[in-house]
């Protein structure tokens, strides 16, 4: 990284979360009782860039996207505002509505399904990117699969998010991808393309799966399995660190061939309220140690500590605290062995 550049621009998936706490999950044609709703931030640069502003991020946030022009846009606008984060790069149009999802989030256990409208973020091209004048020193982009006119396969098998990633890398700044969990058959084509152009790349156990055809039973915390795919990701171009997490903590592997592991935090249950934001506040502490140039190992500590912090809210980020803060919790909870 280079030493004289500061800030982070979050772009991809902007999203109003309509969180609602139920008490059990129905089957079909069943009822659930909602015992609270909420509307909160969603999606991967919204969640992202409001959680490294909770930690305390000592340098400049920017978003990139695109919203539509109703009141779930302004009060996205709203929100980057109270943040600081710069919003001038999150476009609107009146072409779509703002995209939003129904979280259906199960009290006592945090595990939750969603329901989601794609919305504005499907109309997010490779024209909504600049960087000709760009002085940050990370660019994020979340989520691949969630992000319907970049993950686009062009007759030359490039993806327009492969492109983005690769004017950003021209552009001096370090990559970082986040991946959704996603069912559809095109998973490894549309993701591939873009592979050579992140130095950073996030996934869970799922995703590691369907991007690499690996076996990972995650929960035996197999990670010969995740080393296999870790090592098919850097094959296929990944620069610098695969960074795989399941519940139970991080798996990383860097292309000189260091690992790392980091278990989570064991917090007690009834200090879980959900874990709808556990993989972006995990995304946004390991931002801040990258971007302040921390070691690797503590970079990832401090990751588990904010996914820890954001457990105990029902909103994506609310949970996260100061760094600080989130380093705390490791004196009173100790890390799982993975």
């Amino acid at each position: 990284m280079e030493h004289n550049r500061r800030g982070v621009i979050a772009a991809g998936n902007w999203i109003v979360d309509h969180v609602k706490i139920i008490d059990a999950y129905p089957q079909q044609d069943g009822l659930a009782d909602i015992q609270s709703e909420s509307a909160n931030n969603g999606g991967s640069p919204f969640n992202v860039l409001k959680d490294l502003a909770r930690l305390g991020a000592p340098f400049p946030l920017q978003a990139v996207g695109l919203v539509g022009e109703d009141d779930n846009g302004r009060w996205i606008r709203t929100q980057c505002m109270q943040n600081n984060i710069n919003a001038d790069a999150l476009k609107t149009t009146a072409k779509a509505a703002t995209s939003y999802t129904d979280v259906m989030s199960v009290a006592g256990t945090g595990r939750r399904t969603f329901f989601h409208q794609r919305g504005a973020n499907a109309l997010l091209d490779e024209s909504y990117f600049d960087f000709t004048a760009c002085r940050e020193k990370i660019f994020h982009l979340g989520y691949l699969l969630l992000l319907d006119a970049l993950d686009v396969i062009g007759e030359d098998g490039q993806t327009g998010a492969a492109r983005v990633l690769a004017k950003a890398r021209d552009a001096g700044m370090t990559t970082c991808v986040d991946l959704v969990s996603s069912s559809s058959p095109d998973f490894q084509k549309i993701v591939r393309p873009s592979l050579p152009f992140i130095d950073y790349l996030f996934l869970n156990e799922v995703e590691a799966q369907r991007c690499t055809g690996a076996t990972i039973a995650a929960a035996t915390m197999d990670t010969g399995a995740m080393e296999k795919a870790a090592d098919a990701l850097l094959q296929s171009g990944v620069r610098q660190w695969v960074i795989l997490h399941w519940p139970a903590g991080v798996f990383a592997k860097h292309v000189d061939g260091r690992i790392l592991r980091q278990g989570a935090l064991d917090m007690p249950q009834e200090k879980i309220v959900s874990t709808v934001g556990a993989g972006d506040a995990l995304l946004a502490g390991t931002l801040f140690g990258l971007h302040e140039e921390w070691p690797m190992q503590e970079t990832l500590k401090l990751g588990i500590c904010a996914a820890a912090a954001s457990l105990t809210s029902a909103s994506c980020s609310d949970g996260v605290a100061t760094v600080e803060d989130c380093l705390k919790l490791a004196e009173n909870l100790s890390f799982r062995e993975i």
